[in-house]
């Protein structure tokens, strides 16, 4: 194991890359106010942005399932990282080298096991890409991206390489860059031989596959000898940084370009893609050897952000299997918020041959929206149906409803319903409608589970309801309550805008937040250094209230109340003084109440002295509220 990272390069590398810039390769950030940026929340699926970044603060907080923290934690739990590898990962891309407690600097092969994962795949890659370039045997590669309309600038472009034919041509290249065959086999790079790891890929054209990050995390490589006896196309196997289902080729190149026009296009394959983009059309992306579905979804919803004017455009061959992929991405179509359609070319031509006969305006042609997703869905069921006799129109009807049924945006399901009875030719357009809405309700009835021909069903046994989750972690807090709300600002503006409470927020004490979890935060505050310290260092001055908490619920308060939009516009000297005064002058009313029950119990036969003293301490406290009444923060 490596040692402890030195402290002061943590600091170092959380203050040189700013979080904004991490989140924003992963998502679609907009402002949210105040300075903060909203998005889709990466961590559990969500149809408006919960997500929200404090660029100054340098943290995040989700407001739906409450994940939060700071750049370093970002990473983590985005990427599936250590606490290391988050920092080593964020070091390289800042260019800062990192101390280590134990042992001095950090050795390569001590490095998180991701780490090296990854670093072995870029290795790999620029490795196969010089092969392709330089190497005679790679000359089958070039003429094969040349037959397609692809030349060096554009291999180079998309990172595409060669691997030799040879058994262990790669592996005995990583080895001398210090790669262990545990490492190597662990990568899906090498695999088991008879007589120890040799290449996974040999004589074959090379796709490097980044995540949406940039990171090569795998590999598709296409057969180019017909004395290759395996697949045409062979991926990566799972591994610890590659899951295919969660990886959508070329995202790394086509994510700007998909927030920036709300439109994202979906092809089969890595030529398709390269076409795409070479023809001007640079929202392309691919799935890696997998159906479209579930996983690939929420990484387009996160850059799309659930715009409902933005596109997702699948192109499918024309053949039965692009038919019944094209069938498979509409069973997902009610996850996007986005409007989805199907472009398939005339004759059947995936882009890449697209391009290749009719050239790149064709191409760019072929992707604007033709037919919406749902209504090629439906047709392919209708022509299987003889619709010129009323049973085949009922039967096509009773196929086809479940499918409109099941659009949840009830405007858009009744329009499709009537566009359905066009389509079936059934004059009686009120009973189509009426017969999709009865489907949609049985539906609902089942909690939008089963198949909605199966009708209405009542579970057996009695129903729960699941208690709603509070807003955030320790006792729940009722934000109606205007004591708990005003604790919450001032807690914010101590956080956010430190400079604007201080010096008079430090000498709050405990007991003036009558919120339990408030309070915490308040003791987190003060044993960072207070206030003050959060003037003189705003960024520190966050990160260490947070490891202040006592508890990882405390914590995630301070990273939620750091993020929060402050409740006024204009947050200056004088609404921080509002609400500092109404603070104060609510814990002197309390205390004021607390000591008149003192003075009904002295005054029924207490000693006389104390009850004298008592009356005092009244008298001052009801002076002092009447001065903050008055005087507002300058009697602070």
């Amino acid at each position: 194991m490596a040692g402890r990272i030195n402290d002061e390069d943590v600091k170092a590398v959380r203050d040189a890359v700013p979080i904004d810039a991490v989140v924003s390769e992963y998502l679609q950030l907009r402002s949210a106010g105040g300075g903060n940026l909203k998005g889709l929340c990466p961590f559990h699926d969500e149809k408006s942005p919960s997500f929200q970044v404090s660029p100054s603060k340098g943290l995040f907080h989700c407001f739906g399932c409450q994940e939060g923290g700071d750049t370093i934690t970002f990473v983590m739990k985005v990427d599936h990282l250590s606490f290391s590898e988050a920092v080593e990962r964020l070091a390289a891309q800042a260019g800062i080298t990192l101390r280590y407690e134990e042992g001095g600097y950090n050795p390569a092969h001590q490095r998180g096991e991701r780490i090296r994962l990854v670093e072995a795949h870029k290795i790999a890659a620029q490795w196969y890409a010089e092969q392709l370039a330089t190497s005679p045997e790679a000359e089958t590669g070039r003429v094969f991206l040349a037959e397609r309309g692809f030349d060096q600038a554009a291999a180079v472009h998309f990172g595409v390489g060669y691997s030799p034919q040879g058994w262990d041509h790669l592996t005995r290249y990583l080895r001398g860059k210090g790669f262990t065959d545990k490492e190597l086999l662990l990568s899906g790079l090498s695999q088991e031989g008879r007589r120890g790891p040799i290449d996974r890929f040999r004589g074959r054209l090379m796709w490097p596959i980044r995540d949406i990050g940039g990171e090569v995390v795998g590999f598709g490589a296409r057969k180019l000898y017909e004395a290759d006896n395996g697949p045409k196309y062979l991926n990566t196997p799972d591994t610890a940084i590659y899951r295919k289902s969660q990886v959508l080729y070329g995202i790394d190149l086509a994510k700007k370009e998909i927030v920036k026009a709300s439109r994202a296009v979906v092809v089969e394959g890595y030529t398709d893609v390269m076409a795409c983009h070479l023809a001007g059309v640079t929202t392309a992306i691919a799935t890696c050897g997998t159906a479209f579905g579930g996983d690939h979804i929420k990484i387009l919803r996160r850059l799309l952000m659930d715009n409902g004017s933005a596109r997702v455009i699948f192109t499918f061959d024309g053949d039965a299997a692009g038919q019944k992929a094209a069938l498979r991405a509409f069973e997902d179509d009610q996850k996007f918020a986005a409007e989805t359609y199907i472009a398939i070319a005339p004759d059947g031509m995936d882009p890449c041959d697209l391009r290749l006969a009719k050239g790149d305006e064709a191409v760019a042609d072929l992707v604007q929206p033709r037919t919406p997703l749902f209504e090629f869905a439906l047709r392919q069921i209708l022509i299987r149906y003889d619709l010129d006799t009323p049973a085949g129109r009922a039967a096509a009807l009773d196929e086809a409803a479940p499918i409109v049924a099941r659009i949840k945006n009830s405007g858009a399901q009744h329009e499709v319903a009537v566009e359905l009875a066009g389509m079936l030719g059934i004059l009686d357009t009120q009973f189509v409608v009426r017969r999709v809405g009865q489907l949609a309700r049985w539906a609902r009835d089942r909690g939008g589970k089963g198949d909605p021909r199966q009708g209405p069903s009542r579970p057996a046994g009695p129903q729960w309801t699941e208690a709603p989750r509070p807003t955030s972690g320790g006792p729940a807090l009722t934000l109606r309550n205007p004591v708990h709300a005003a604790e919450r600002e001032l807690l914010k503006l101590a956080l956010q805008r430190p400079e604007l409470v201080s010096p008079a927020f430090d000498a709050y004490g405990m007991d003036e937040f009558t919120a339990p979890p408030y309070a915490a935060v308040r003791q987190a505050v003060a044993e960072a250094g207070g206030a003050e310290y959060g003037v003189s260092d705003p960024q520190e001055y966050v990160v260490r209230v947070r490891e202040a908490a006592p508890d990882d619920t405390v914590r995630a308060m301070v990273t939620e109340l750091a993020v929060e939009p402050i409740l006024r516009r204009t947050v200056d000297e004088t609404y921080a003084g509002t609400v500092l005064v109404q603070i104060r002058r609510r814990a002197v009313e309390r205390r004021i109440r607390d000591i008149q029950s003192q003075l009904t119990r002295l005054a029924a036969g207490g000693d006389p002295a104390r009850l004298t003293a008592v009356q005092n301490e009244v008298w001052v406290l009801q002076q002092y509220d009447q001065a903050l009444r008055e005087r507002g923060a300058a009697a602070l």
